[in-house]
């Protein structure tokens, strides 16, 4: 590890933290996995590391992803994985068999990896995506590699591997305390035990769970996207009265909580 990565290592806590509201237990479980995976300790052959993500839309398991490759220096490649839950849709991802259309092109993502193979690459709502996809995910998480139709080959050995799902997040739809705090953990995982297989599960280096966001949390989420609303219009050249009477305007009109989940990706 050099010492640039240490340094990056040293305060990636603080860093997500201070871009991530609310979501502290989540943080502090992913820079504990990264950290271990980059301490030397991890088969060398895998990705840096596999996560799940998983909790309710709009509390922060994508912008966590976002943050966490800037904080590594390295780009975001996000796929939704809902445009993949056809079988055919299989063959975008990792080029089409010999004989069909489009054979010489090769797919989206070991072309993705390719490109840049040092990313944080994002799969969002993968329990959207048609089971062959699974199969795929299995040969990067066990290998460190994907081959595609064209046997050629991707390298994930530098990719920090993130997925995110929203299963069992009706158990989740409000915060709660003790007991039934427990409980409904509880609920979650048991939905994500049914969604993903155990030999899928078993190669997850860590699953995140990213709680319900508070009142508070959800109106200082509201107060950043707004204050970055107000940089996007300033550098438009907008009129700071101008901006500013629009976005209280939309205060009004619009309720925090609606708000926060229209500018939150999830």
């Amino acid at each position: 590890m050099s010492h640039d990565d240490k340094q990056v290592l040293q305060f990636l806590g603080r860093d997500l933290k201070n871009m991530v509201y609310g979501q502290e237990n989540a943080i502090d479980a992913l820079v504990a996995a990264v950290k271990m995976s980059r301490s030397g300790l991890a088969l060398p052959d895998k990705p840096i590391g596999s996560f799940l993500f998983s909790g309710p839309t709009g509390v922060g398991k994508t912008e966590a992803a976002k943050q966490l490759a800037y904080s590594m220096g390295v780009p975001l490649q996000r796929f939704d994985m809902s445009e993949y839950m056809e079988r055919h849709a299989v063959s975008r991802l990792i080029g089409a068999p010999p004989g069909y259309v489009g054979f010489e092109q090769g797919g989206l993502l070991t072309e993705a990896v390719n490109k840049q193979p040092h990313c944080v690459l994002l799969l969002d709502e993968i329990e959207k995506a048609h089971p062959d996809i699974f199969n795929v995910l299995l040969q990067v998480m066990d290998a460190g590699k994907l081959t595609d139709n064209n046997g050629k080959s991707a390298d994930f050995r530098n990719v920090i591997l993130i997925m995110t799902t929203n299963a069992g997040a009706e158990s989740l739809s409000r915060p709660s305390l003790g007991f039934t705090a427990k409980r409904e953990r509880g609920d979650e995982m048991q939905a994500i035990n049914k969604l993903f297989t155990p030999e899928f599960r078993n190669r997850l280096d860590a699953i995140i769970p990213f709680a319900p966001l508070s009142e508070p949390i959800i109106v200082k989420v509201v107060d950043k996207f707004l204050l970055q609303l107000e940089h996007r219009l300033l550098d438009k050249k907008s009129k700071p009265n101008s901006h500013r009477h629009c976005v209280n305007t939309w205060q009004k009109k619009v309720s925090t909580r609606k708000w926060a989940r229209a500018r939150c990706t999830a």
